[in-house]
Protein backbone atom coordinates (compact mmCIF):
# COMPACT_ATOMS: atom_id res chain seq x y z
CA UNK A 1 0.00 0.00 0.00
CA UNK A 2 1.08 3.47 -0.99
CA UNK A 3 2.07 5.88 2.21
CA UNK A 4 -0.76 8.33 2.68
CA UNK A 5 1.54 11.12 1.83
CA UNK A 6 1.84 9.79 -1.60
CA UNK A 7 -2.05 9.37 -2.09
CA UNK A 8 -2.24 13.11 -1.64
CA UNK A 9 -0.07 13.76 -4.06
CA UNK A 10 -1.80 11.62 -6.50
CA UNK A 11 -5.16 13.58 -5.37
CA UNK A 12 -3.13 16.68 -6.24
CA UNK A 13 -2.05 15.69 -9.77
CA UNK A 14 -5.48 14.24 -10.65
CA UNK A 15 -7.06 18.25 -10.00
CA UNK A 16 -4.97 19.69 -12.37
CA UNK A 17 -7.27 18.76 -15.07
CA UNK A 18 -9.91 20.85 -13.07
CA UNK A 19 -7.73 23.57 -12.43
CA UNK A 20 -6.94 24.14 -16.16
CA UNK A 21 -10.42 24.46 -17.15
CA UNK A 22 -11.32 27.25 -14.67
CA UNK A 23 -12.57 30.45 -16.31
CA UNK A 24 -12.60 33.48 -14.17
CA UNK A 25 -15.31 34.87 -17.44
CA UNK A 26 -16.78 38.52 -16.42
CA UNK A 27 -20.75 38.96 -15.80
CA UNK A 28 -22.18 39.44 -18.88
CA UNK A 29 -20.55 37.67 -20.83
CA UNK A 30 -23.06 34.48 -21.97
CA UNK A 31 -25.48 37.55 -23.34
CA UNK A 32 -22.66 38.33 -25.80
CA UNK A 33 -22.37 34.83 -26.81
CA UNK A 34 -25.36 34.53 -27.68
CA UNK A 35 -26.15 37.92 -28.76
CA UNK A 36 -23.27 36.87 -31.33
CA UNK A 37 -24.51 33.97 -32.10
CA UNK A 38 -27.73 34.98 -33.45
CA UNK A 39 -26.36 37.65 -35.07
CA UNK A 40 -23.70 35.67 -36.95
CA UNK A 41 -25.21 31.99 -37.81
CA UNK A 42 -25.24 32.71 -41.35
CA UNK A 43 -21.63 33.47 -41.40
CA UNK A 44 -20.48 30.30 -39.47
CA UNK A 45 -21.62 28.94 -43.26
CA UNK A 46 -18.11 28.55 -45.38
CA UNK A 47 -18.66 31.40 -48.25
CA UNK A 48 -17.89 28.41 -51.08
CA UNK A 49 -21.36 27.10 -49.27
CA UNK A 50 -23.43 29.74 -48.31
CA UNK A 51 -26.54 30.32 -50.90
CA UNK A 52 -27.13 34.11 -51.69
CA UNK A 53 -30.63 35.08 -52.42
CA UNK A 54 -31.41 35.35 -56.01
CA UNK A 55 -32.29 38.47 -56.98
CA UNK A 56 -35.41 39.56 -59.07
CA UNK A 57 -34.91 41.91 -62.41
CA UNK A 58 -36.57 44.36 -60.14
CA UNK A 59 -35.42 44.01 -56.30
CA UNK A 60 -36.61 45.37 -53.69
CA UNK A 61 -34.53 47.52 -51.05
CA UNK A 62 -34.99 44.90 -48.76
CA UNK A 63 -33.77 42.19 -50.83
CA UNK A 64 -30.65 44.02 -51.99
CA UNK A 65 -29.56 44.62 -48.22
CA UNK A 66 -30.66 41.24 -47.42
CA UNK A 67 -28.49 39.85 -50.48
CA UNK A 68 -25.21 42.33 -49.12
CA UNK A 69 -25.52 41.50 -45.83
CA UNK A 70 -24.45 37.78 -46.58
CA UNK A 71 -22.49 38.59 -49.14
CA UNK A 72 -20.32 41.69 -47.78
CA UNK A 73 -16.36 40.77 -47.21
CA UNK A 74 -15.68 43.78 -44.90
CA UNK A 75 -19.14 42.60 -42.95
CA UNK A 76 -17.96 38.99 -42.84
CA UNK A 77 -14.59 40.14 -41.18
CA UNK A 78 -16.28 42.09 -38.66
CA UNK A 79 -18.18 39.65 -37.46
CA UNK A 80 -14.95 37.28 -36.89
CA UNK A 81 -13.23 40.05 -35.38
CA UNK A 82 -16.10 40.58 -32.45
CA UNK A 83 -16.07 36.81 -32.78
CA UNK A 84 -12.62 36.37 -31.70
CA UNK A 85 -12.17 39.13 -29.66
CA UNK A 86 -14.80 37.36 -27.06
CA UNK A 87 -13.07 34.36 -27.37
CA UNK A 88 -9.97 36.46 -26.32
CA UNK A 89 -11.74 36.72 -22.81
CA UNK A 90 -11.30 33.41 -21.68
CA UNK A 91 -7.82 33.21 -22.93
CA UNK A 92 -7.46 36.57 -21.09
CA UNK A 93 -9.55 34.96 -17.81
CA UNK A 94 -8.13 31.80 -17.33
CA UNK A 95 -6.57 30.11 -14.55
CA UNK A 96 -4.00 28.89 -13.29
CA UNK A 97 -2.76 31.43 -16.04
CA UNK A 98 0.49 29.18 -15.30
CA UNK A 99 1.73 25.80 -16.26
CA UNK A 100 2.23 23.13 -13.88
CA UNK A 101 5.50 21.91 -13.73
CA UNK A 102 6.48 18.16 -12.52
CA UNK A 103 10.27 17.06 -11.63
CA UNK A 104 11.33 14.07 -10.40
CA UNK A 105 14.96 12.72 -9.19
CA UNK A 106 16.92 9.67 -7.82
CA UNK A 107 19.21 9.62 -5.68
CA UNK A 108 22.23 7.65 -6.42
CA UNK A 109 24.12 6.69 -2.98
CA UNK A 110 26.10 3.48 -1.22
CA UNK A 111 24.27 4.20 1.55
CA UNK A 112 21.42 1.17 2.13
CA UNK A 113 17.76 3.11 1.10
CA UNK A 114 14.96 2.13 -0.15
CA UNK A 115 14.23 2.56 -3.77
CA UNK A 116 11.12 4.77 -2.45
CA UNK A 117 13.31 7.29 -0.28
CA UNK A 118 15.79 7.82 -3.35
CA UNK A 119 13.09 9.38 -4.79
CA UNK A 120 12.12 13.29 -4.83
CA UNK A 121 8.81 13.85 -6.78
CA UNK A 122 7.78 17.70 -6.68
CA UNK A 123 5.11 19.66 -8.45
CA UNK A 124 4.45 23.54 -8.56
CA UNK A 125 4.09 26.02 -11.14
CA UNK A 126 6.05 27.11 -14.37
CA UNK A 127 8.93 29.61 -12.64
CA UNK A 128 9.35 31.23 -15.29
CA UNK A 129 5.55 32.85 -15.06
CA UNK A 130 4.52 33.65 -12.01
CA UNK A 131 1.14 32.39 -10.85
CA UNK A 132 -1.53 35.58 -10.66
CA UNK A 133 -4.08 36.02 -8.17
CA UNK A 134 -7.54 35.37 -9.69
CA UNK A 135 -8.07 39.19 -8.90
CA UNK A 136 -5.89 40.40 -11.15
CA UNK A 137 -7.07 37.56 -13.79
CA UNK A 138 -10.82 38.43 -13.62
CA UNK A 139 -9.38 42.14 -14.34
CA UNK A 140 -7.77 41.05 -16.75
CA UNK A 141 -11.08 39.21 -18.12
CA UNK A 142 -12.74 42.39 -17.25
CA UNK A 143 -10.62 44.66 -19.58
CA UNK A 144 -10.98 41.84 -22.54
CA UNK A 145 -14.72 41.38 -22.27
CA UNK A 146 -15.15 45.19 -22.78
CA UNK A 147 -12.83 44.98 -25.87
CA UNK A 148 -15.27 42.54 -27.22
CA UNK A 149 -17.94 44.53 -26.33
CA UNK A 150 -16.35 47.38 -28.81
CA UNK A 151 -15.79 45.04 -30.90
CA UNK A 152 -19.55 44.18 -31.23
CA UNK A 153 -20.21 47.55 -31.25
CA UNK A 154 -17.62 48.11 -34.44
CA UNK A 155 -19.20 45.01 -36.24
CA UNK A 156 -22.69 47.25 -35.89
CA UNK A 157 -21.16 50.54 -37.33
CA UNK A 158 -19.84 48.16 -40.07
CA UNK A 159 -23.43 46.86 -40.87
CA UNK A 160 -25.46 50.46 -40.74
CA UNK A 161 -22.31 51.75 -42.97
CA UNK A 162 -22.68 48.83 -45.51
CA UNK A 163 -26.51 49.88 -45.55
CA UNK A 164 -26.24 53.12 -45.74
CA UNK A 165 -23.56 52.65 -48.67
CA UNK A 166 -26.51 49.53 -50.71
CA UNK A 167 -29.46 52.27 -50.20
CA UNK A 168 -27.30 55.21 -51.57
CA UNK A 169 -26.33 52.62 -54.80
CA UNK A 170 -29.77 51.71 -55.24
CA UNK A 171 -31.37 55.82 -54.86
CA UNK A 172 -28.30 56.76 -57.15
CA UNK A 173 -29.77 53.99 -59.79
CA UNK A 174 -33.43 54.81 -59.01
CA UNK A 175 -32.18 58.33 -59.97
CA UNK A 176 -30.20 57.94 -63.25
CA UNK A 177 -33.40 55.81 -64.43
CA UNK A 178 -35.84 58.33 -63.58
CA UNK A 179 -33.71 61.50 -65.17
CA UNK A 180 -33.57 58.97 -67.75
CA UNK A 181 -37.07 58.79 -67.88
CA UNK A 182 -37.99 62.02 -67.89
CA UNK A 183 -35.62 62.67 -71.04
CA UNK A 184 -37.13 59.96 -73.19
CA UNK A 185 -40.42 62.07 -72.31
CA UNK A 186 -38.79 64.83 -73.23
CA UNK A 187 -38.07 63.90 -76.29
CA UNK A 188 -41.65 62.66 -77.20
CA UNK A 189 -42.66 66.06 -76.04
CA UNK A 190 -39.73 67.48 -78.66
CA UNK A 191 -41.25 65.24 -81.37
CA UNK A 192 -44.79 66.34 -81.02
CA UNK A 193 -43.98 70.26 -80.88
CA UNK A 194 -41.05 69.28 -83.59
CA UNK A 195 -44.43 68.44 -86.22
CA UNK A 196 -46.74 71.50 -84.89
CA UNK A 197 -43.69 73.84 -86.01
CA UNK A 198 -42.99 72.38 -88.97
CA UNK A 199 -47.13 72.23 -90.15
CA UNK A 200 -46.91 75.90 -89.21
CA UNK A 201 -43.94 76.24 -91.18
CA UNK A 202 -45.38 74.58 -94.26
CA UNK A 203 -48.38 77.26 -93.60
CA UNK A 204 -45.87 80.35 -94.40
CA UNK A 205 -44.65 80.34 -90.45
CA UNK A 206 -41.26 81.18 -89.53
CA UNK A 207 -38.64 78.50 -90.02
CA UNK A 208 -36.81 79.42 -87.10
CA UNK A 209 -39.40 77.88 -84.94
CA UNK A 210 -38.36 74.03 -86.41
CA UNK A 211 -34.72 74.86 -86.26
CA UNK A 212 -35.06 75.74 -82.69
CA UNK A 213 -36.81 72.47 -81.82
CA UNK A 214 -34.69 70.56 -83.59
CA UNK A 215 -31.85 71.59 -82.24
CA UNK A 216 -33.36 71.50 -79.24
CA UNK A 217 -34.28 67.52 -79.91
CA UNK A 218 -31.05 66.70 -80.98
CA UNK A 219 -29.33 67.74 -77.53
CA UNK A 220 -32.12 65.98 -76.12
CA UNK A 221 -30.81 62.57 -77.51
CA UNK A 222 -27.57 63.09 -76.64
CA UNK A 223 -28.42 63.77 -73.13
CA UNK A 224 -30.63 60.99 -73.02
CA UNK A 225 -27.04 58.68 -74.13
CA UNK A 226 -25.50 60.62 -71.29
CA UNK A 227 -28.08 59.44 -68.77
CA UNK A 228 -28.15 55.58 -69.89
CA UNK A 229 -24.28 55.42 -69.48
CA UNK A 230 -24.91 56.79 -65.86
CA UNK A 231 -27.61 54.59 -65.41
CA UNK A 232 -25.22 51.44 -66.60
CA UNK A 233 -22.21 52.85 -63.93
CA UNK A 234 -24.54 52.73 -61.07
CA UNK A 235 -26.17 49.38 -61.89
CA UNK A 236 -22.78 48.47 -61.57
CA UNK A 237 -21.24 49.74 -58.81
CA UNK A 238 -24.93 48.28 -56.96
CA UNK A 239 -24.09 44.64 -58.67
CA UNK A 240 -20.71 44.97 -56.84
CA UNK A 241 -21.89 45.53 -53.60
CA UNK A 242 -24.19 42.84 -53.99
CA UNK A 243 -21.73 40.47 -55.05
CA UNK A 244 -22.74 39.80 -58.52
CA UNK A 245 -21.66 39.87 -62.02
CA UNK A 246 -20.89 43.97 -62.93
CA UNK A 247 -23.43 43.53 -65.98
CA UNK A 248 -25.88 41.70 -64.41
CA UNK A 249 -29.66 42.88 -65.19
CA UNK A 250 -31.40 44.80 -63.05
CA UNK A 251 -34.07 47.70 -62.56
CA UNK A 252 -35.53 49.70 -60.77
CA UNK A 253 -39.53 50.25 -60.78
CA UNK A 254 -39.65 53.99 -60.72
CA UNK A 255 -38.82 56.21 -58.03
CA UNK A 256 -38.52 54.63 -54.46
CA UNK A 257 -41.92 55.31 -52.30
CA UNK A 258 -40.76 57.84 -49.47
CA UNK A 259 -40.55 55.51 -45.67
CA UNK A 260 -41.74 56.82 -42.96
CA UNK A 261 -40.64 58.78 -40.15
CA UNK A 262 -41.97 59.62 -36.79
CA UNK A 263 -42.22 62.98 -36.84
CA UNK A 264 -40.80 63.97 -33.13
CA UNK A 265 -37.27 65.29 -34.33
CA UNK A 266 -36.24 65.67 -30.44
CA UNK A 267 -36.89 61.79 -29.79
CA UNK A 268 -34.52 61.01 -33.04
CA UNK A 269 -31.99 63.59 -31.66
CA UNK A 270 -31.94 61.69 -28.29
CA UNK A 271 -31.64 57.95 -30.07
CA UNK A 272 -29.12 59.28 -32.31
CA UNK A 273 -26.99 60.35 -29.02
CA UNK A 274 -28.24 57.32 -27.33
CA UNK A 275 -27.76 54.29 -29.82
CA UNK A 276 -24.81 55.24 -31.94
CA UNK A 277 -22.35 52.76 -32.66
CA UNK A 278 -19.33 54.42 -33.17
CA UNK A 279 -20.17 56.55 -29.26
CA UNK A 280 -21.10 53.20 -27.72
CA UNK A 281 -17.92 51.52 -28.99
CA UNK A 282 -15.72 54.73 -27.51
CA UNK A 283 -17.85 53.86 -24.23
CA UNK A 284 -16.69 50.37 -24.34
CA UNK A 285 -12.80 51.44 -24.77
CA UNK A 286 -13.35 53.76 -21.75
CA UNK A 287 -14.70 51.13 -19.50
CA UNK A 288 -11.95 48.69 -20.89
CA UNK A 289 -9.49 51.45 -20.02
CA UNK A 290 -10.96 51.87 -16.82
CA UNK A 291 -10.44 48.06 -16.15
CA UNK A 292 -6.99 48.80 -17.01
CA UNK A 293 -6.58 51.08 -14.77
CA UNK A 294 -7.73 48.42 -11.83
CA UNK A 295 -5.55 45.54 -13.57
CA UNK A 296 -2.37 47.81 -12.95
CA UNK A 297 -3.37 49.28 -9.61
CA UNK A 298 -3.32 45.67 -8.41
CA UNK A 299 0.33 45.06 -9.81
CA UNK A 300 1.26 46.01 -6.14
CA UNK A 301 -0.12 42.14 -4.75
CA UNK A 302 2.60 40.10 -4.47
CA UNK A 303 2.18 36.64 -6.94
CA UNK A 304 2.37 33.49 -4.74
CA UNK A 305 3.20 30.16 -6.41
CA UNK A 306 2.77 26.88 -4.19
CA UNK A 307 5.43 23.99 -4.46
CA UNK A 308 4.74 20.75 -3.28
CA UNK A 309 7.24 17.19 -3.16
CA UNK A 310 7.89 14.06 -1.79
CA UNK A 311 11.20 12.36 -1.26
CA UNK A 312 10.23 8.70 -0.56
CA UNK A 313 9.04 8.14 3.38
CA UNK A 314 11.89 10.82 4.11
CA UNK A 315 10.34 13.65 4.15
CA UNK A 316 7.03 15.89 2.41
CA UNK A 317 7.44 19.59 1.87
CA UNK A 318 4.89 22.26 1.22
CA UNK A 319 6.01 25.36 -0.07
CA UNK A 320 5.18 28.59 -1.78
CA UNK A 321 7.28 31.00 -4.16
CA UNK A 322 6.45 34.80 -3.47
CA UNK A 323 6.86 37.40 -5.95
CA UNK A 324 7.30 40.95 -4.83
CA UNK A 325 6.47 43.82 -6.50
CA UNK A 326 9.90 45.25 -6.52
CA UNK A 327 9.31 46.92 -9.75
CA UNK A 328 7.75 50.03 -8.23
CA UNK A 329 8.55 52.58 -11.12
CA UNK A 330 7.40 50.11 -13.82
CA UNK A 331 4.15 49.51 -11.90
CA UNK A 332 3.52 53.26 -11.76
CA UNK A 333 4.18 53.82 -14.72
CA UNK A 334 1.87 51.65 -15.96
CA UNK A 335 -0.63 53.12 -13.62
CA UNK A 336 -0.01 56.44 -15.18
CA UNK A 337 -0.25 55.11 -18.88
CA UNK A 338 -3.48 53.47 -18.05
CA UNK A 339 -5.07 56.50 -16.57
CA UNK A 340 -3.86 58.80 -19.48
CA UNK A 341 -5.49 56.46 -21.89
CA UNK A 342 -8.75 56.82 -20.11
CA UNK A 343 -8.40 60.67 -20.27
CA UNK A 344 -8.03 59.85 -23.87
CA UNK A 345 -10.84 57.95 -24.10
CA UNK A 346 -12.87 60.50 -22.50
CA UNK A 347 -12.32 63.39 -24.32
CA UNK A 348 -12.60 61.76 -27.83
CA UNK A 349 -15.89 60.10 -26.76
CA UNK A 350 -16.83 63.75 -26.20
CA UNK A 351 -15.60 65.08 -29.10
CA UNK A 352 -16.89 62.62 -31.01
CA UNK A 353 -20.49 63.13 -29.43
CA UNK A 354 -20.70 66.83 -30.08
CA UNK A 355 -19.78 65.61 -33.59
CA UNK A 356 -22.42 62.59 -34.48
CA UNK A 357 -25.21 64.77 -32.46
CA UNK A 358 -24.48 67.88 -35.10
CA UNK A 359 -24.20 65.46 -38.13
CA UNK A 360 -27.15 64.10 -37.34
CA UNK A 361 -29.27 66.86 -36.43
CA UNK A 362 -27.78 68.58 -39.82
CA UNK A 363 -28.47 65.54 -42.10
CA UNK A 364 -31.87 65.68 -40.33
CA UNK A 365 -32.60 69.46 -40.88
CA UNK A 366 -31.49 68.30 -44.71
CA UNK A 367 -34.24 65.78 -44.79
CA UNK A 368 -36.95 67.66 -43.42
CA UNK A 369 -36.49 70.74 -46.12
CA UNK A 370 -36.52 67.73 -48.88
CA UNK A 371 -39.94 66.23 -47.72
CA UNK A 372 -41.00 70.22 -47.35
CA UNK A 373 -39.62 70.49 -51.26
CA UNK A 374 -41.39 67.22 -52.03
CA UNK A 375 -44.77 67.98 -50.81
CA UNK A 376 -44.62 71.99 -51.95
CA UNK A 377 -43.63 70.30 -55.64
CA UNK A 378 -46.73 67.87 -55.50
CA UNK A 379 -49.04 70.56 -54.41
CA UNK A 380 -48.42 73.89 -55.71
CA UNK A 381 -45.53 74.02 -58.72
CA UNK A 382 -46.36 70.37 -60.46
CA UNK A 383 -50.15 71.85 -61.27
CA UNK A 384 -48.83 74.60 -62.33
CA UNK A 385 -46.12 73.96 -64.59
CA UNK A 386 -48.75 71.36 -66.13
CA UNK A 387 -51.49 74.04 -66.78
CA UNK A 388 -48.47 76.42 -68.26
CA UNK A 389 -47.57 73.78 -70.68
CA UNK A 390 -50.93 73.12 -71.50
CA UNK A 391 -52.11 76.75 -71.90
CA UNK A 392 -49.05 77.15 -74.08
CA UNK A 393 -49.73 74.41 -76.27
CA UNK A 394 -52.68 75.50 -76.93
CA UNK A 395 -52.01 79.56 -77.61
CA UNK A 396 -49.22 78.69 -79.61
CA UNK A 397 -51.72 76.31 -82.04
CA UNK A 398 -53.67 79.27 -82.07
CA UNK A 399 -50.80 81.50 -83.05
CA UNK A 400 -50.82 84.09 -79.70
CA UNK A 401 -47.89 83.29 -78.23
CA UNK A 402 -44.21 82.56 -79.62
CA UNK A 403 -42.67 79.29 -80.10
CA UNK A 404 -39.75 80.55 -77.94
CA UNK A 405 -42.61 80.92 -74.59
CA UNK A 406 -43.83 77.73 -75.92
CA UNK A 407 -40.20 76.33 -75.63
CA UNK A 408 -39.75 77.73 -72.64
CA UNK A 409 -42.61 76.37 -70.42
CA UNK A 410 -41.41 72.52 -72.16
CA UNK A 411 -38.09 73.28 -70.38
CA UNK A 412 -40.01 74.36 -66.94
CA UNK A 413 -42.07 71.50 -67.46
CA UNK A 414 -39.10 69.15 -67.60
CA UNK A 415 -37.21 71.16 -64.70
CA UNK A 416 -39.49 70.75 -61.94
CA UNK A 417 -40.21 66.96 -62.91
CA UNK A 418 -36.26 66.93 -62.33
CA UNK A 419 -36.11 68.67 -59.09
CA UNK A 420 -39.02 66.54 -57.68
CA UNK A 421 -36.73 63.41 -58.43
CA UNK A 422 -34.10 64.91 -56.82
CA UNK A 423 -35.51 66.24 -54.04
CA UNK A 424 -37.35 62.71 -53.35
CA UNK A 425 -34.07 60.89 -53.44
CA UNK A 426 -32.42 63.41 -51.52
CA UNK A 427 -34.48 63.02 -48.46
CA UNK A 428 -33.81 59.14 -49.20
CA UNK A 429 -30.36 59.86 -48.86
CA UNK A 430 -30.57 61.87 -45.83
CA UNK A 431 -32.43 59.34 -43.90
CA UNK A 432 -30.21 56.23 -44.81
CA UNK A 433 -27.14 58.83 -43.32
CA UNK A 434 -29.65 59.55 -40.60
CA UNK A 435 -30.01 55.41 -40.02
CA UNK A 436 -26.29 55.01 -40.10
CA UNK A 437 -25.61 57.36 -37.48
CA UNK A 438 -28.10 56.76 -34.86
CA UNK A 439 -27.05 52.89 -35.57
CA UNK A 440 -31.19 51.94 -35.66
CA UNK A 441 -33.83 51.06 -38.17
CA UNK A 442 -36.53 53.86 -38.86
CA UNK A 443 -39.00 51.10 -39.08
CA UNK A 444 -38.13 49.84 -35.42
CA UNK A 445 -39.03 53.21 -33.78
CA UNK A 446 -42.93 51.88 -33.98
CA UNK A 447 -45.82 53.64 -36.03
CA UNK A 448 -44.66 56.71 -37.42
CA UNK A 449 -46.93 59.88 -38.87
CA UNK A 450 -46.93 60.20 -42.44
CA UNK A 451 -45.09 62.51 -44.12
CA UNK A 452 -47.43 64.63 -46.26
CA UNK A 453 -46.89 64.26 -50.01
CA UNK A 454 -49.77 62.80 -52.26
CA UNK A 455 -48.29 59.16 -52.54
CA UNK A 456 -48.79 56.06 -50.20
CA UNK A 457 -46.22 55.68 -47.33
CA UNK A 458 -45.68 51.83 -46.76
CA UNK A 459 -43.64 50.54 -43.83
CA UNK A 460 -41.44 47.91 -44.70
CA UNK A 461 -39.55 45.64 -42.39
CA UNK A 462 -35.88 46.12 -42.24
CA UNK A 463 -33.78 43.14 -42.51
CA UNK A 464 -30.93 42.52 -39.58
CA UNK A 465 -27.95 40.27 -40.15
Amino acid sequence: MLPCRVALLICFLGSLPALSGCVLAPPGIVEEQEKLAATGAAFEIPQELRELPELPLRPSWQDMLCRAFLANGDLESAYFNWKGALIQVNQAAAWPNSRVALSYSYMFSRENMKAWDRMTISAGFDPSMNLQLPIKVEAAGRVAFEAARETGERFRTAKFDLQRRVLNAYLDLALAAERARIERDNINLLKQLSASAAARAQAGAPLQDLLKVETDSELAKNNLRNLEAEVRAARSVLNGLLARDPNAPLEVAGLPPPRSVIRDDARLIAIAVDRNPELAALARQVAGRQNAVEQALLAYLPDISPTFSVNGSISQTVGAMVMLPTTLPQIQASIDNAEAMVRSAQAVIRQTEKDRAASFVAALYFMRNAERQTSFFHRRLTPLVDQLLNSSREAYAAGTVAFADLIDSKRTYISIRRLVAEARIERERRLAEIEAIAGVDIETLGRPALIATTEPQPVAPQYKP
